[in-house]
């Protein structure tokens, strides 16, 4: 089973990713039963009413959620992740949606954003904490670009409260998600299928969703709100940045 060595998170998340990018919008539709997309613009929900005029999008990946944003607003989208080969498929589909001038993405690491303080009017990441060594500080630095009142919102895996739900997820997640990941994606996505369940389990047992809320009003946002999706399998949160 893949485990992180301790310091080699940005490493690990980089060479998990980086064979994904040419099939990864595809097979994270056919692998999530359709939910990704849902997730995702439940995100872009919380933050496309404000209209921000520039906005961040860290661990940006193949650039769905800023092409989202872009559709629905006039916002200018930063989009930042640690890994180039899945920003240059998103280049490529930012290029495709005719949205080159108002998305631009970057390589950068989420814990040291190389941004001024309250440079952008809003934020969103996904999937993100859970490849960090220290969730608290990262959400300490993603509230350090923001600007006071500015929205920022957040999707990730999750796993279902109830008994029985969570029994169906361990199941597609231990089984169902390598077997169909080796089937449609190859080796790599196999690889990516076998890592999930358990670094999914694994996070929530050492970060209840109370103490991710609470690090996020400890980072300065208020009005935390939380939303659990597709039974529990799929998580969103959102909150305003607070006046330091």
């Amino acid at each position: 089973m893949l485990r992180y060595v301790a310091g080699d998170r940005n490493d690990f998340a980089q060479g998990l990713f980086t064979p994904l990018p040419q099939r990864y919008d595809r097979l994270a539709e056919i692998l999530s039963m359709g939910q990704n997309g849902r997730w995702r613009t439940a995100v872009v929900d919380r933050v496309a009413p404000a209209a921000p005029a520039r906005v961040l999008d860290v661990a940006s990946g193949t650039a769905g959620v800023a092409i989202e944003l872009a559709d629905r607003t006039s916002s200018r989208v930063i989009g930042v992740d640690l890994t180039e080969s899945m920003l240059s498929q998103g280049r490529n589909n930012v290029a495709r949606r005719g949205l080159s001038e108002r998305i631009q993405l970057v390589v950068g690491q989420a814990e040291r954003l190389p941004f001024a303080d309250g440079a952008f009017d809003a934020l969103m990441f996904t999937y993100l904490l859970r490849y960090v060594a220290d969730p608290a500080a990262t959400l300490r630095e993603l509230a350090r670009v923001v600007k006071p009142g500015g929205i920022v919102a957040s999707l990730d895996f999750f796993v279902p409260p109830h008994t029985f739900w969570r029994g169906m997820w361990w199941l597609y997640t231990r089984l169902v998600l390598p077997a169909g990941g080796l089937l449609t994606g190859g080796r790599d996505w196999f690889r990516v299928g076998r890592f999930l369940g358990p670094n999914i389990s694994d996070y929530y047992r050492s970060h209840p969703l109370p103490s991710i809320v609470d690090a996020w009003r400890g980072a300065g946002f208020e009005e935390v709100g939380v939303r659990i999706m597709s039974l529990g399998g799929g998580l969103v949160m959102w909150g305003t940045r607070g006046n330091d």
